[in-house]
């Protein structure tokens, strides 16, 4: 052990009292006593600090008095049982070593602080307890989301962050040019002899993928040059899209919601520590939350038959609610908290509100789509079947004044060897805020972009 780094966590879950340990990580605090030290050290693996006993006299002790909140130490000594409340080790220091000091600037002292003045110093702000859960969870769940479909026998897919395609068909795409001055002129002199975009969807590629080895999943950032400021959206956010060949919208919805499922009950079961954090300091009714999703059956309702739900709840809505209209989350939430008491996944949507590539239903007006709904968050997952047959899609394409020839690959599927299909997407933050409870999505992503900031 003399050599190798000993985390916190595992210093903290230590079941026996171990010698000469090397434990790093950074100053939380420093109390000083006669002839000793405690200090805090927290080097992010875990929420709690390790306690270290520093007697006078050790190799490095003389810089003590140097070891103020945030700078960085590297401490050896022995794992000894600790007679302070809450603990059941503490390390006994043999030698303490200043590695950075942190100076009286440093805006992280042990005090309260808002959200709004930690994401101006997202460059530190990991290293409070907050975002140090967050940024935990956020690890563990991308591990979650890889093992769900690795298990499922999902080939993982690495679709292109720059793009000649508009897959959702609203425009709201960031160009990418090297042209210099006017970047309107002739599209052939830009560096891809086209127009290109960062990718606001892989889903058009990876459907190319699952009609070739089955199914696939896709799991990347993504890009909206979206003008909102509200608490749920940012310009790049990551999004994890799986597509299954011959699946349609029943098995789609099966998928998403043991998606949900798991991912809820990997952090109940993986992030105890962390989740109960977040439910005292964060959100109170989060583990019941987590456990309703887990335990409940998913309902299932047709987008017609919730608008008729929520129009007969006689509840008073700030957005109206009307037939042909999307849904807000105020609505979606009436839906799993109040009415059916569950998570719902509501399904075949107006044609007019969804993107050209949803299979059209034999009524000619809804298309086969679908939305997961869960309580204190509303929509986390939309997905569909996708539109196989060819004539078909090509109609869709021009009902959204979209040119076939502009999507030429992606019709070809429809061409050869065409399959019915379906698949969704999750933005992987939105799932964070409702594992978490944290309410704005600038706080579940390490740097936020949003319009008129790309700061750090």
């Amino acid at each position: 052990m003399a050599n190798k780094r000993t985390l916190v966590k595992h210093a903290l879950a230590a079941v026996t009292a171990e010698t000469d340990l090397l434990v790093q990580g950074w100053v939380r605090t420093r109390r000083d006593a006669k002839g000793f030290s405690f200090l805090e050290i927290n080097d992010g693996s875990c929420l709690a600090n390790l306690q270290v006993v520093a007697d006078a006299g050790i190799p490095g002790s003389e810089h003590l008095p140097r070891l103020t909140t945030g700078a960085s130490v590297s401490v050896r000594g022995s794992l000894v049982p600790s007679p302070a409340g809450g603990q059941k080790w503490e390390l006994k220091a043999s030698g303490v070593v200043l590695v950075g000091e942190a100076d009286a600037t440093y805006p992280l002292q042990k005090k309260g602080h808002t959200l709004e003045f930690l994401r101006s110093i997202a460059h530190l702000r990991p290293r409070s307890n907050l975002f140090g859960a967050v940024f935990r969870l956020r690890s563990r769940l991308a591990y979650a989301v890889h093992q769900f479909f690795q298990e499922r026998d999902f080939v993982y897919v690495h679709t292109p962050i720059i793009t000649a395609s508009d897959c959702e068909g609203a425009g709201e795409m960031f160009r990418v040019t090297t042209l210099k001055g006017n970047i309107d002129q002739q599209a052939e002199a830009d560096f891809f002899g086209r127009r290109a975009y960062l990718t606001v969807s892989g889903q058009l590629e990876g459907e190319t993928f699952a009609c070739a080895l089955s199914n696939i999943y896709t799991f990347g950032p993504t890009f909206r040059a979206e003008n909102s400021n509200t608490a749920r959206h940012t310009a790049e956010f990551w999004m994890i899209e799986p597509e299954m060949a011959f699946c349609d919208l029943a098995g789609d919805m099966d998928m998403a919601e043991a998606f949900v499922k798991a991912m809820a009950r990997h952090a109940l079961d993986h992030c105890a520590e962390d989740l109960a954090f977040f439910a005292k300091f964060v959100d109170k009714d989060l583990h019941r939350r987590l456990q309703f999703v887990v335990d409940r059956p998913f309902q299932r309702v047709t987008y017609a038959e919730a608008v008729d739900i929520l129009l007969a709840s006689g509840q008073t809505f700030e957005y109206p609610v009307a037939q042909g209209q999307n849904l807000q989350s105020e609505h979606e939430r009436y839906l799993t908290e109040k009415h059916f008491q569950s998570p719902v996944t509501v399904y075949d949507y107006p044609r007019g509100i969804k993107p050209f590539y949803m299979r059209l239903n034999p009524d000619g007006k809804t298309v086969t789509a679908m939305d997961v709904l869960v309580p204190g968050i509303g929509e986390v997952i939309g997905g569909s079947q996708r539109e196989e047959r060819l004539d078909q899609l090509c109609e869709n394409m021009r009902h959204h004044n979209l040119k076939p020839e502009d999507y030429w690959w992606y019709v070809d599927l429809r061409k050869y060897g065409t399959v019915p299909h379906a698949g969704f997407g999750l933005g992987f933050e939105r799932l964070l805020m409702f594992l978490s409870g944290v309410a704005n999505i600038r706080d579940v992503i390490p740097y936020a972009r949003t319009p008129g900031s790309a700061e750090f």
